[in-house]
């Protein structure tokens, strides 16, 4: 039965890849991204986070991981005309 948070298993085999980079990772990261049908996204990278990043904190997809999830819950600025200041 396919993994609901890693149905591919995409990011279980970047862990297991020796001498894997940061840039591959983000490769990895993204075709992962793109390959599931969850509106959770959050969720799923607090998943992997916690099945993989706990027993491999200084692994590059760790870090990727923990990344995807810090840039999903940063505030988006507005921009255009809505942010300059105005006068009344």
């Amino acid at each position: 039965m396919a993994d609901p948070i890693d149905p591919k298993g995409l990011i279980r085999e970047a862990y297991r890849m020796e001498g894997i980079s940061a840039g591959e990772c983000r490769s990895v990261f993204l075709d992962w991204a793109l390959s599931i049908e969850a509106d959770d996204h959050l969720g799923h990278i607090a998943g992997l986070i916690a099945r993989y990043g706990e027993d491999h904190p200084d692994h590059p997809m760790t870090k990727v991981l923990q990344e995807g999830l810090q840039a999903s819950q940063a505030p988006k600025r507005r921009g255009g005309w809505r942010s300059r200041p105005r006068s009344e």
